[in-house]
């Protein structure tokens, strides 16, 4: 696995590409619609993309934030659900995750 290190560089690297995406979304989503209503209809449709677009990447900006903290106060790598480990593979897939995958398996479970 890699070392902390390593993973809080990927993950602050991580999180200045998504900061950056973030303010050109929301510098897009800013812009006055155009005067043509049919060219507005198409903007309004985008708008609601780039929303979507937004809504995840804030919150793979606060998942990355929360990991680098944990990484701060040395609970990383441990599920916040359960208390376990969280498995070497499943972190260098999903360095972010702060569950392991029996967690995450049943928590996508009750929302089913």
């Amino acid at each position: 696995m890699a070392t902390h290190d390593t993973l809080r560089t990927q993950l602050e690297e991580r999180l200045t590409k998504l900061a950056q995406r973030a303010g050109r979304i929301e510098a897009d989503l800013r812009k006055l619609l155009d005067r043509d209503w049919k060219e507005q209809a198409g903007e309004i449709v985008n708008d609601e993309v780039l929303e979507g677009l937004d809504d995840m990447t804030l919150n793979e900006l606060r998942q990355i934030r929360d990991a680098i903290r944990r990484l701060d106060d040395g609970s990383y790598g441990t599920c916040t659900a359960c208390g376990q480990a969280i498995a070497a593979s499943r972190l260098a897939a999903l360095p972010a995750t702060p569950v392991c995958v029996t967690c995450a398996e049943a928590a996508e479970g009750a929302r089913s």
